[in-house]
């Protein structure tokens, strides 16, 4: 089942520059449509050429807020996502009460058919040729969204790929899902895991660890998409606020103006997606400043391969930068939902 309004929004073309490193990457290009006079960055999906902004939303530990709790923040981070440009919208069965809250405010905003929802299933049933787990988490999932297909279903930190994998495959060929693909957050270790099965699993889509800091997806598992044909959805753009962390009270360096950037995060969001083998960056927040902040990375230049460079060497100056992976998530901040983390 297709979604017209949604996909007449996100088809559409144009160009851009493109890394000569990455084999068979296709250009950047602008979105046509009614989202704002300076369109936003989009990338294709390789398999489809249906197109998609550049920067999603994650909704991993932020969006998980019980019912009885004060939410109303959350809503006006999906209203302004929306109304920035944003359509990708990333949760999982296992984030706890996220899916259920995407699917609420989705409803109450008038977006449950017009957003490209991408989901994960986790699952291991009773045993390992145990379906009916992941089918219910499957069902679970379209209530607690409000739609009778997912853009994207992942198997979530290869869980069970092997039994999962074909599970989602035969859910594609029913039109119940429009594309599969699996995740990892744990990079650079799973690295050549993720790899593999770009190689050998025919993934419409992977979503991996990469940013400014950690580059590792560079070496092998971007390329590997693009020879492959395979979209990028990229979590922990932001390093889950540790990037900020340690730049907290730094100015920008001057050459951010020459790409576009107003704040932090559009600099570490920009050398992300600039990357041609990215279909699209997915960070996380509670905050409707900072979700406005981090869609503007969607507008004015991306910088070329040079600049990124120096992108990455200014960031390596930086008291603490190479001590991220020491740091906690989201440091100073609380969470009050349900969902532990694992």
């Amino acid at each position: 089942m297709e979604h017209p309004t949604r996909r007449n929004v996100l088809r559409a073309a144009g160009a851009g520059a493109a890394f000569a490193a990455v084999p068979g990457a296709g250009p950047a290009a602008a979105v046509a449509g009614p989202f704002s006079a300076a369109s936003p960055i989009s990338r294709a999906v390789p398999r489809t050429g249906e197109r998609l902004p550049a920067i999603g939303l994650g909704t991993f530990m932020t969006f998980d807020k019980l019912p009885h709790t004060p939410r109303d923040h959350l809503r006006e981070v999906l209203r302004r996502f929306w109304s920035g440009g944003g359509r990708v919208v990333d949760t999982s069965a296992l984030y706890g009460a996220s899916e259920t809250n995407v699917g609420e405010f989705a409803r109450e905003q008038g977006l449950t058919a017009e957003l490209f929802l991408a989901d994960k299933s986790w699952a291991c049933g009773e045993y390992l040729n145990d379906e009916s787990h992941a089918i219910r988490q499957f069902e679970r999932s379209l209530r607690r969204l409000g739609r009778e297909t997912l853009d994207v279903v992942q198997v979530h930190s290869l869980t069970n790929v092997t039994m999962i994998l074909p599970i989602l495959r035969r859910l594609k060929q029913q039109g119940r899902i429009r594309h599969l693909g699996v995740t990892h957050h744990e990079i650079p270790e799973q690295a050549p895991a993720v790899e593999r099965w770009i190689r050998t699993g025919d993934l419409d889509f992977v979503q991996v660890r990469y940013s400014i800091y950690m580059r590792e997806a560079e070496r092998r598992i971007l390329p590997a998409a693009a020879e492959h044909g395979t979209a990028v959805m990229v979590n922990m753009p932001l390093e889950k606020a540790r990037l900020h962390q340690v730049v907290r009270g730094r100015p920008l360096p001057g050459f951010a103006a020459e790409i576009g950037c107003a704040n932090w995060a559009q600099f570490f969001l920009k050398y992300v997606i600039a990357h041609p083998a990215v279909t699209c960056a997915i960070p996380a927040t509670t905050d409707p400043v900072h979700v406005h902040e981090n869609v503007g990375a969607m507008r004015g230049p991306l910088p070329d391969e040079r600049t990124r460079r120096r992108m990455a060497r200014h960031m390596e100056t930086i008291a603490g930068f190479d001590r991220i992976d020491a740091m906690p998530w989201y440091p100073g901040k609380t969470f009050t939902g349900g969902l532990v983390r694992l």
